[in-house]
């Protein structure tokens, strides 16, 4: 029987199912807007089969099933159900396969056929400049065709902020999963190389079905198409200027916003970026005067109502500001602004309080993100939420994680850990309420506890674990230690059949006492001791996780996928709205791994169904 390829007929024919629901269910309100996605299949060979893995969406109904076509052949006896996995015994490198989607026994798309991986990683070539080394990435459909393309940074020579020197101009590059190069932005001199200066996200800011990049930028910033920008504040600079100073910090010149197409490239909007270094208020209230903690910056994408807004931040050390952006018509239009320093007296308990990271979720459960600033918390107005006073710190995680209590909690270490603050002794790590700032329990500690994760990663106790270095141990949702031996503290992954979740450090994963998994052999992680992936998430096939790193040489990024079996039919976490979100912000400073707004974990409950609308 010969298939007729229409995937993307079957968004419509889901959101009819859905719409129906709706209406019955009354106005919605709440529902956030987010991309279309295709089934993301994938076939991989194994030893003895053919892997076939593929996306439950969270808007599927019950009744939704599937089947498997190997070169026009179908595979499967009864159509599939519960499950989005497939294991075809007698599969090859030869067969080309395609997956039916049926709602009840009415066939309503099939996708677009897809080859065999001869092996359980794709290779995406890259176009690496000379002496550069691909670092982070992102993802977004930035071409509307439902499949993510995958956004490389590209650093040559960096530093820290803490260490002088010059750097070299950071690039962007836009890669389709078959190598493909979309384009390439050049960051200029005038934006230094390092993990905390260029976060960059990747998200469609504007609801148009495609993905926008967003970052910060200078005079001497070149687009995609080539050009210097020319829009709005960078009408009239000049971009020859060269505003590094004997040191490589750059303390002068003007800072830009821009967002740019993500198909193309080219400048879409530029303002100026908020705060500037120096203006209205000195150099010195970020804390030095130099160049390092005014250049400490953070990025998120949030949802204040349908619309995903752009959050840009700088200062966490000592003064602190987030400025909230909207991309409405080809335009940024600024939402709210935060700023300590714009009224010393009530704001200046808020500073010092953030972390190398950032997380968004909904916790207060208005229908609006709030964003965890480290050992704060803003609300979805930019005020403050409330804040613990613990400090700042390395790492920070936000989920269900203890599912016996509502809510969502905040984990994170600090790195104050001993010291005194209004009476109170700063812990060593802490889980605190996510919506409230309770904190649920601590652990004492001193010095500075640099690491921190947590993972559903033993069935032997109810929730997530928890962990960080300088020898505090592992520990239960209820605070009691479980050993005093820590596992690998950089990264973690849903890999296996099983709902715990595996440890993915440098180029390997790992089962909690049960050895590897993986091992990524002529790749390499990133950021030093962070020894991070480029990026790790559910960006293909089932719910389990992808992880993407740069091959050896730098010429290349892998994509590997997991070829485990699973029972447990999850639909696919981009759409859960905090994970997606998560994936956004993960290349921020120190990358963390995305956690979803949900416990997914052993003995876990039904997840629940996102109020989302794909576009």
């Amino acid at each position: 029987m010969k298939r007729v390829y229409k995937e993307k007929t079957e968004k419509y024919r889901v959101l009819v199912w859905v719409g129906l629901f709706l209406i019955c269910l009354g106005p919605a309100f709440g529902q956030r807007n987010m991309e279309y996605l295709t089934r993301g299949l994938v076939a991989v060979k194994t030893t003895d089969h053919v892997f076939v893995s593929w996306r439950i969406f969270a808007t599927d109904p019950d009744t939704v099933a599937f089947n498997i076509y190997r070169n026009d052949t179908l595979v499967n006896q009864e159509p599939i159900s519960g499950v989005s996995n497939y294991r075809d015994s007698s599969g090859t490198t030869a067969g080309v396969y395609a997956l039916e989607t049926l709602m009840g026994t009415d066939p309503v798309a099939v996708s677009i056929p897809v080859t065999v991986w001869s092996t359980n990683y794709l290779t995406i070539p890259l176009q690496t400049p000379a002496g550069y080394t691909p670092n982070d990435a992102s993802v977004g459909d930035l071409d509307g065709d439902g499949e993510l393309e995958i956004i490389v940074k590209m650093e040559g020579a960096t530093r820290d902020n803490s260490q002088s020197g010059y750097t070299d101009p950071v690039y962007l590059h836009a890669y389709k999963m078959n190598g493909t190069l979309l384009w390439s932005i050049n960051l200029g001199i005038n934006i230094r190389g390092g993990a905390h200066y260029t976060q960059f996200m990747v998200y469609d800011l504007d609801s148009d079905g495609r993905a926008e990049v967003a970052c910060k930028t200078a005079p001497g910033t070149r687009d995609g198409a080539g050009s210097f920008l020319g829009m709005g504040p960078a009408a009239d600079d000049d971009d020859a200027a060269d505003y590094r100073n004997s040191s490589g910090y750059i303390l002068d010149g003007p800072e830009y916003l821009t967002v740019f197409d993500g198909l193309t490239g080219s400048e879409l909007s530029t303002v100026n970026y908020i705060p500037h270094r120096s203006d209205p208020y000195p150099l010195s209230t970020w804390g030095d005067t130099y160049g390092n903690r005014v250049d400490r910056f953070l990025a998120c994408v949030a949802y204040f109502d349908s619309i995903p807004s752009l959050v840009m931040c700088r200062g966490y050390y000592d003064r602190t500001a987030l400025t909230a952006w909207d991309f409405k018509d080809f335009q940024l239009e600024m939402r709210w602004a935060f700023d300590t320093q714009d009224d010393q007296a009530a704001l200046r308990q808020y500073e010092g309080q953030g972390s190398h990271g950032i997380a968004v979720g909904d916790v207060d459960l208005d229908g609006k993100d709030e964003i965890m600033y480290g050992a704060m918390a803003f609300d979805d107005d930019g005020s403050p939420l409330y804040n613990t006073r613990f400090g700042h710190g390395d790492a920070s995680h936000l989920s269900d994680l203890i599912p016996d209590r509502p809510g969502q909690e905040f984990y994170m270490p600090h790195e104050s850990a001993g010291s005194t603050v209004d009476g109170m002794t700063i812990p060593g790590i802490s889980v605190r309420d996510a919506a409230t700032g309770e904190i649920i329990w601590s652990k004492a500690s001193t010095g500075d506890i640099g690491r921190g994760l947590t993972a559903d990663i033993s069935a032997a106790h109810a929730g997530n674990e928890y962990w960080a270095s300088s020898g505090l141990g592992v520990y239960s949702s209820q605070g009691n230690q479980i050993t005093g031996s820590i596992p690998s503290i950089n990264f973690a992954s849903w890999w296996d059949g099983d709902l715990l979740r595996e440890l993915l450090d440098g180029t390997s994963i790992t089962k909690w006492n049960a050895g590897n998994l993986l091992v990524g052999v002529g790749c390499a992680s990133n950021n030093g001791t962070k020894s991070t992936p480029a990026l790790s998430g559910d960006i293909l096939g089932d719910w389990r996780e992808e992880v993407i790193w740069r091959t050896s040489d730098n010429q290349a990024l892998r994509v590997y996928t997991t070829t485990v079996p699973t029972g447990h039919g999850l639909y696919t976490l981009l759409q859960d709205p905090q994970y997606r979100l998560a994936l956004a912000w993960q290349n921020v400073a120190y990358n963390q791994p995305p956690h979803p707004g949900f416990f997914l974990g052993h003995g876990m409950p039904e997840p629940p169904v996102p109020d989302i609308r794909v576009l």
